[in-house]
């Protein structure tokens, strides 16, 4: 059969496509998982944002698919649906698969009658079941046995039990095939970048997160000889730049070591490396952890400080994850330390911070704000978002601090909640208002590192931090909320895809 998977184009604010276009890991997994009598193809949509529509129509008349694999999360809900209804328009009897984050935990949105051009729905870890699914369309049978589907029969849906989640020991998932993308231009600040993965799972149990609800609450890891392989196959690619998706790597410190030394060994640390980090973990073995990380090729970490006060880490769960031990007793918040250690072997730390939680003031705000501004050196400020099963929206929901149902918007740097004491308005104004500043303070970074992608393309990225404003605002001349309002309404325009 011909099977066609696409990724949707809606993406992060946080990630302006001008500098950063990050592959679909779990597409060019699947593809690599299914029996290689299939013909397959990926298409991330993320390549093509200004021409969706007709990228779509091209792919549909060359690869002429059988089944069309739509990966899904909560916030491009609306994009995914426009793009099936395209889809049926062109080719009604292609079989529907969706799959990712909002169909495993939304799955009742895809149930929905107005839903019609779904046939299938796999939850979960999908490799496995897409390729079962893919061996029963063939045989035109045996949907009922496949764990992790819904299928729709006739007007309804049935819906089989979860599947076991994957331990990843031997080869029950395989490598990735990178030779079913179909576009170009993955890039990450003018270098080509892949994406790999080392681990799956967490033990963590964070409010915000749905990785709990999508596999509980365990860890499994890659050998690392298949992860090597995986590096190497992502660098034969082209891949000059690789971020490591994992949910959680730093849960096992020792095996992260050990994955450092082994790229070292193998003589992959010519790449720049991005990995997800907790502060507890960096600040706690950072004397020795980030010297390897170094030598490694790790330029950038993604530090999940997700807020420098008590309160809100309670509410977030997440005190654990930032706890910084001194003589084998808690020493207060780990976050500090953590990018001490990482900036004094010159690796940068990418800030998550989570701001407007349900006790925040404009006191609490301006905290986070200012230990941005003070530490890290790009921010990636979030709003609390209330995604399907997560801990977090169930208290959003009995405490009526949700304003926002606009799930096109449900992308982190919307706020989509109130708190007891501001405005969702005002809590993402004061985020916008100070984040575009500590952006545009990278820059010099980037023109260091890639010289000539950020002469060519630096007044566009200037132009995208600074949406909104005009030379009037910048000098001042205006009030900012004002710059504000055309931001946002220059980014709901973008949502529009198709």
């Amino acid at each position: 059969m011909n099977i066609l998977l696409l990724s949707m184009p809606d993406s992060f604010e946080h990630m302006p496509t001008v500098a950063i276009r990050m592959p679909n890991a779990a597409l060019t997994s699947l593809a690599g998982n299914i029996d290689p009598h299939h013909k397959v193809a990926i298409a991330d949509l993320i390549l093509v944002q200004a021409r969706v529509r007709e990228t779509v129509e091209r792919l549909m008349r060359e690869i002429d698919p059988d089944v069309l694999g739509l990966s899904v999360m909560t916030f491009q809900r609306k994009t995914a649906r426009k793009i099936i209804d395209l889809v049926r328009s062109l080719s009604p009897d292609v079989r529907v698969v969706v799959g990712g984050y909002d169909p495993s935990l939304a799955t009742e949105a895809y149930t929905d009658i107005s839903w019609g051009g779904v046939d299938f729905i796999v939850r979960g870890e999908g490799e496995i079941t897409f390729r079962e699914l893919l061996r029963a369309i063939e045989n035109q049978s045996g949907y009922d046995r496949i764990l992790g589907l819904s299928y729709r029969s006739g007007d309804r849906f049935c819906h089989n039990p979860d599947p076991p989640v994957s331990n990843l020991e031997g080869d029950e998932i395989r490598l990735p095939n990178r030779n079913a993308r179909v576009l170009r231009g993955y890039t990450a600040l003018g270098r080509q970048v892949d994406v790999i993965e080392t681990s799956r799972g967490c033990t963590f149990d964070c409010s915000f997160c749905s990785i709990i609800e999508m596999r509980g609450r365990n860890f499994h890891t890659y050998p690392l000889d298949r992860v090597i392989a995986d590096i190497r196959d992502a660098r034969n690619h082209g891949a000059r730049a690789i971020f490591i998706v994992d949910d959680n790597i730093m849960l096992n410190v020792r095996r992260f070591e050990a994955l450092c030394q082994a790229i070292i060994d193998a003589g992959l640390h010519d790449i720049d490396y991005t990995v997800q980090a907790m502060t507890s973990v960096i600040a706690n073995h950072g004397e020795q952890l980030a010297p390897l990380m170094r030598q490694a090729g790790f330029r950038y970490v993604f530090l999940g400080i997700e807020n420098i006060l008590d309160e809100d880490l309670t509410f977030l769960r997440a005190r654990r994850k930032n706890i910084k031990r001194e003589d084998g007793h808690t020493a207060g918040n780990a976050a500090i330390k953590a990018i001490d250690f990482l900036h004094r072997n010159k690796i940068y730390v990418v800030g998550g911070l989570i701001i407007g939680n349900p006790n925040d003031t404009h006191a609490s705000l301006e905290a986070n704000i200012e230990f941005a501004r003070a530490y890290v050196d790009w921010p990636y400020i979030q709003h609390p978002t209330p995604y399907p099963r997560t801990p977090m929206t169930k208290d959003f929901r009995d405490h009526g601090l949700i304003i926002n149902e606009r799930l096109e918007e449900y992308d982190g740097t919307t706020a989509i909640v109130r708190s007891e004491h501001l405005s969702a308005e005002e809590i993402e104004f004061r985020r916008w208002r100070a984040d575009r500043w500590m952006k545009l303070r990278h820059l010099p970074v980037a023109f260091a590192h890639s010289p000539f992608f950020v002469l060519h393309n630096g007044l566009r990225m200037l132009a995208h931090l600074l949406r909104g404003s005009t030379l009037k605002s910048l000098l001042g001349l205006e009030d900012p909320r004002q710059a504000f309002e055309r931001y946002r309404a220059i980014r709901q325009a973008e949502r529009e895809y198709l």
